[in-house]
C-alpha cells in the first residue's frame, strides 16, 4: 500500500471531526489533478520538436553590421514564439564574401538538412540552391531572383526558395538622379559593381540607361581585391568632376570601409544603397531598410516551420525606404545639400 505523507505529518489530527475523509478526498483530487497536469506538461515539452534553422551569411563572424541584421532576424523569431534551446536551434555559417568558402559552407549546411535555411543576398542564395533543392530556403535581400534563376516568378516562386527583394533595378536610376542633385557639376560616374553577379550587371544597366538624359558618362569598375579597387578609383579620380555609385553585393559590404575612405581621399561625391555606409562616413544613401527585411524573413521562416511551402509564398518587394545624408561629409566635399533632399531625408547626420 502506498505511504501517505500527509498521514505522517499528522494531517488528520488537525481536521474537524467528520471532515477528515472529505478533506482527504479533496487533497487527493487536488494533488492527483496537479500530477496529471504536470504529466501533460512534461509530455508536451517532450513532444515539442526542436526545429533546426541554418543561416548562411557572406561575412566574417566579427562583422558588427551583419550581426545587427542577424539579431533582428532572431528577435523577430522570438516574437513569433521561437526560443533558442526550447523549440529552436540555430546554426550560423559565417562564410565571408569569399566564393570558395561560401560554396564550402553551403555544402556543409545542406548536408545537415535543417528544417529551413536563411540566406542573405545573391552571393549566398545561389550556392545554397546549388547545394540543395529540397531544404526550404528564405533569402532576405536578393535583387533579381528571377534573373538569377532562383525562382520561377515573384508571385509563384515554385521550388524550395522564396524571400524578399533588396530593391528593384530601377532604383539605380534614382541613385544617379540623387548624385546629380547633390553634386550638379559631376560629368563622370564610376559604378562599383560585382560583375560576376547578375544583379551587378543589371544595376549597372539601369544606371547607364538614365545617364544620357543627365549628360553623365558612366564608367564600370569591377570590384575584386582591395588593391585592384584602390588602383581603379585612383585612376578614375585623375579626371575632374567625378562621382561614385556603389551597387549592392557581398563585396561592397566587405570593402565598405575602404570605399568610404577612397571617396573621401579623392574628393568624390558618392551615393550608397545602404544607410550604414553613410553612418560610417559616406555622403548619401537611398535604399530599403535591411533590418526590416531580416525581420520579415523571420516571418517566412515561421510560416515554413508551421507547414507552408516556400514555393507558395510570393517574393515580396520592400516597402520601407531610407534617404540618409551625412552633412559633415558634404561640408568636407564642399557641397551644399539642396533643401529638397533635406526635406525628404529620413535621417541627417551632423
Amino acid at each position: 500500500m502506498r505511504s501517505d505523507p500527509f498521514q505522517k505529518s499528522g494531517f488528520e489530527r488537525y481536521c474537524a471531526p467528520g471532515l477528515g475523509a472529505d478533506v482527504m478526498r479533496r487533497r487527493e483530487f487536488i494533488f492527483g489533478g496537479a500530477t496529471t497536469l504536470w504529466s501533460v506538461s512534461v509530455r508536451a515539452q517532450q513532444d515539442e520538436r526542436v526545429r533546426r534553422i541554418g543561416v548562411l551569411l557572406p561575412a566574417a563572424a566579427d562583422d558588427a553590421e551583419v550581426q545587427i541584421w542577424l539579431a533582428a532576424f532572431l528577435q523577430a523569431l522570438a516574437q513569433l514564439g521561437w526560443t533558442i534551446g526550447r523549440n529552436m536551434r540555430v546554426e550560423t555559417h559565417w562564410a565571408t564574401p569569399n566564393d570558395t568558402k561560401i560554396r564550402q559552407h553551403a555544402a556543409e549546411l545542406a548536408a545537415k538538412a535543417p528544417d529551413v535555411i536563411l540566406t542573405g543576398g545573391t552571393s549566398t542564395t545561389g550556392p545554397m540552391l546549388r547545394a540543395t533543392r529540397t531544404v526550404p530556403i528564405v533569402f532576405a535581400t536578393v535583387v533579381d531572383p528571377v534573373g538569377a534563376g532562383f525562382i520561377e516568378s515573384l508571385a509563384r516562386p515554385g521550388g524550395n526558395a522564396t524571400g524578399f527583394l533588396l530593391y528593384e533595378y530601377s532604383l539605380g536610376g534614382k541613385w544617379l538622379e540623387l548624385l546629380k542633385q547633390i553634386a550638379p557639376n559631376i560629368a563622370r560616374v564610376a559604378v562599383l559593381r560585382d560583375a560576376d553577379l547578375v544583379s551587378g550587371t543589371g544595376q549597372f544597366a539601369a544606371i547607364q540607361a538614365l545617364a544620357p538624359s543627365l549628360k553623365v558618362e558612366i564608367v564600370p569598375v569591377n570590384m575584386r581585391e582591395a588593391a585592384d579597387l584602390e588602383r581603379s578609383i585612383a585612376a578614375f579620380a585623375r579626371s575632374p568632376n567625378g562621382g561614385l555609385i556603389l551597387s549592392g553585393s557581398g563585396l561592397s559590404i566587405l570593402h565598405r570601409e575602404l570605399i568610404i575612405k577612397l571617396a573621401a581621399r579623392h574628393k568624390l561625391p558618392a551615393v550608397y544603397y545602404e544607410k550604414f555606409f553613410v553612418t560610417a562616413g559616406g555622403l548619401v544613401s537611398y535604399g530599403s531598410d535591411r533590418i526590416e527585411l531580416y525581420r520579415l524573413a523571420a516571418g517566412y521562416v515561421d510560416r515554413i516551420l508551421r507547414g507552408e511551402k516556400p514555393g507558395d509564398l510570393p517574393v515580396q518587394a520592400p516597402t520601407k525606404f531610407e534617404l540618409v545624408v551625412n552633412l559633415k561629409t558634404a561640408k568636407a566635399l564642399g557641397l551644399t545639400v539642396p533643401p529638397v533632399i533635406l526635406a525628404t531625408a529620413t535621417e541627417t547626420i551632423q
